[in-house]
């Protein structure tokens, strides 16, 4: 079975809205930091690390809201069991990228890749994602509380229905269940974040063991998604810390200008 791509599409994080409050890992609990402005959809695009904030031997590529990013395979998976769907969620979409407002969806979403001169390992994908006030910390609040719940479960392509048993309809396949292993991944809070949560999510279906990587870190009313990849015996890395570092500050510091009358 394909592994799924690896990046967080605007209408895929709509499913954590299950929950309130946020924690965090590597850092205390709550807002570390004054609470910035929300952005508009421009000013969060102008708000995405560019190469010129990384220096010399990175290379930045945009992508279109909701796709593109680096990853192994293509196609959204479907949880056996529906609480842990929201972890599946931020690293594959969850539904069409044209999908019409809804609660719980970023009002503006800037996806692009970042990747290294040649010999160092893959890349890392950026989403940023954002909220209205307060809903970036509910999301995160979510998903810090499926990190033991769902430290096993399986699912199937999301054509399929979970659960539905061979033979229901004629000629219809059976479903191809996957196995998925959750870990959660000490990370230290970025200076100038709010709050971060890292987790590993590694399909076991297969000879092959691919992985993926995440760490959300909440900025503000702002969520910045990286996201890497992996495949055994090399686990999937932890996300570039340059990248984070500035891709964290550009974010503070467009939050913390004041807008023009």
């Amino acid at each position: 079975m394909p592994f799924s791509s690896v990046r967080p599409s605007a209408a895929a994080l709509a499913a954590l809205l299950l929950a309130v409050g946020c924690t965090t890992v590597g850092g205390p609990a709550g807002d570390r930091t004054a609470p910035g402005r929300e952005l508009s959809a421009d000013e969060l695009r102008a708000a995405a690390v560019a190469e010129a904030d990384l220096g010399t031997g990175y290379a930045v590529l945009s992508a279109a809201s909701g796709r593109g990013g680096p990853g192994i395979g293509a196609g959204r998976e479907a949880a056996d069991v529906p609480a842990c769907q929201p972890l599946l969620d931020v690293v594959a979409p969850a539904a069409p990228v044209d999908a019409p407002p809804g609660p719980g969806r970023p009002y503006a979403e800037t996806d692009l890749s970042v990747v290294r001169a040649a010999g160092s390992r893959g890349g890392v994908h950026v989403a940023l994602l954002g909220h209205r006030s307060g809903q970036a910390a509910v999301l995160q609040g979510e998903l810090e509380g499926l990190l033991g719940p769902c430290a096993s479960f399986t699912s199937v392509p999301a054509a399929e229905k979970p659960g539905e048993k061979s033979g229901e309809k004629p000629g219809r396949k059976v479903p191809v269940r996957t196995k998925h292993r959750l870990n959660r991944e000490d990370t230290p809070t970025p200076e100038g974040a709010d709050a971060v949560i890292g987790f590993t999510l590694t399909n076991e279906s297969g000879t092959a063991v691919p992985a993926q990587r995440a760490e959300l870190v909440r900025v503000g009313p702002a969520l910045a998604v990286f996201t890497t990849v992996g495949v055994a015996p090399e686990p999937a890395p932890a996300p570039d810390v340059r990248v984070v570092r500035q891709q964290v500050a550009k974010l503070r510091a467009a939050q913390a200008a004041s807008v023009r009358p």
